[in-house]
């Protein structure tokens, strides 16, 4: 198989593929809480600085006056009286600290870690997260991290030469953060729920609003935008919303989402929506090459003149247009829109350039969205 045939067996086999789960999406729904979040069951970001120490000669540099700094007043405070001047942090990497805090997170629960080089260390592996304090957007103290980091990367450098596999200047400690302080937060005692839909769409949103009066056998859901649906909650179920919200995640919803066309031009990526429509267009993609090759020819004098050896330089220059011929693609859905490219012989780069120029012309009925 050429590389050209090969190219349009992916694309085809690509855009067929999100085709046939669009198509199974649509038909078997997906569940509430696939497609949006309810209020009171957010995360909190926390972050904090602190030191690794441990490693192999792969922590910060000389250079890293704030890591010299950290580990100067990190001795003091242990009583060490050191000559900052004398500190060599070789061993040791500033980071930062980072994790995700459930909302319902009470003291003594346990959190994984995120932890990133903050200088010129080249490798975290084999290090130990000294005490570090975690906190939040208020500036409070909410959990304490420490521990051994886990590693998904290795390098390994030489005089000449070094390797390296994944990142190696970042590491996580599974359960490596203790929860000191809760936030205050009720989630029981809340008198309304708010509904936040990921895509935000009227038709989806009033879809839901509809599903979770007629499951409730009342008026209690109104969509307020494309994005939000607001929920009543009833007497019976006033400080006890957890047997609420178990049935109402489960309901079956059918999303209605924009027709949208995403484009990677980084890795050649092209998804194509469920929806996605053609209006009638005349499509040809062509391709010009031109290839330019540079030699050299020596001039050789006649045996006995007074001419001199010189390099005469040589330019051919070779032109090549394929042919192809103009395709008309009418009103075009998603399986024919796939057919109709690949019958132009489309690579998933080509297709890149037909969607956009498909798009200026205002022939796709689609928002095409390039990343």
């Amino acid at each position: 198989m050429t590389k050209s045939a090969m190219g349009r067996w992916m694309a085809a086999t690509f855009l067929l593929c999100a085709f046939v789960l669009g198509a199974t999406q649509a038909v078997h729904g997906t569940r509430l809480k696939d497609i949006a979040s309810f209020s009171g069951s957010r995360t909190n970001q926390l972050v904090g600085y602190g030191l690794v120490v441990g490693l192999s000669g792969t922590g910060d540099k000389r250079g890293s006056e704030f890591t010299v700094q950290s580990i100067y007043n990190m001795l003091d405070r242990m009583g060490v009286r050191v000559d900052k001047a004398t500190l060599k942090p070789r061993n040791v990497a500033a980071v930062m600290v980072t994790a995700q805090m459930p909302i319902s997170a009470k003291a003594g629960t346990r959190m994984d870690v995120t932890i990133s080089s903050l200088g010129d260390s080249t490798s975290l592996l084999g290090g130990v997260l000294l005490v570090t304090p975690l906190k939040g957007i208020d500036g409070n103290i909410y959990a304490i991290a420490q521990g051994s980091l886990l590693v998904g990367g290795v390098t390994a450098s030489g005089t000449a030469a070094s390797v390296s596999k994944n990142i190696t200047t970042v590491g996580m400690i599974p359960g490596g953060a203790n929860v000191e302080r809760t936030i205050p937060f009720e989630f029981n005692q809340q008198e309304g729920l708010t509904l936040n839909l990921q895509h935000p769409d009227f038709s989806t949103a009033q879809q839901v609003a509809q599903k979770i009066n007629d499951a409730m056998g009342g008026a209690f859901a109104a969509a307020v935008d494309g994005a939000t649906v607001n929920l009543a909650v009833p007497e019976q179920h006033k400080g006890n919303l957890v047997p609420l919200l178990a049935n109402l995640e489960n309901l079956e919803i059918r999303p209605d989402n924009r027709a949208r066309v995403v484009v990677d031009e980084k890795t050649g990526t092209v998804v194509v929506g469920l929806n996605v429509k053609l209006a009638p267009a005349a499509v040809t993609h062509g391709n010009l090459q031109i290839e330019i090759r540079e030699s050299a020819e020596v001039s050789q004098p006649l045996p006995f003149s007074e001419g001199q050896t010189v390099v005469v330089p040589e330019t051919d220059i070779a032109m090549q247009e394929d042919n192809r011929k103009l395709k008309l693609v009418e009103g075009a859905s998603l399986q024919e829109l796939v057919q109709g490219l690949n019958a132009l012989g489309a690579t998933p780069r080509d297709l890149i350039s037909v969607l956009r120029t498909l798009q200026t012309s205002g022939s796709l009925h689609a928002e095409l969205e390039v990343m």
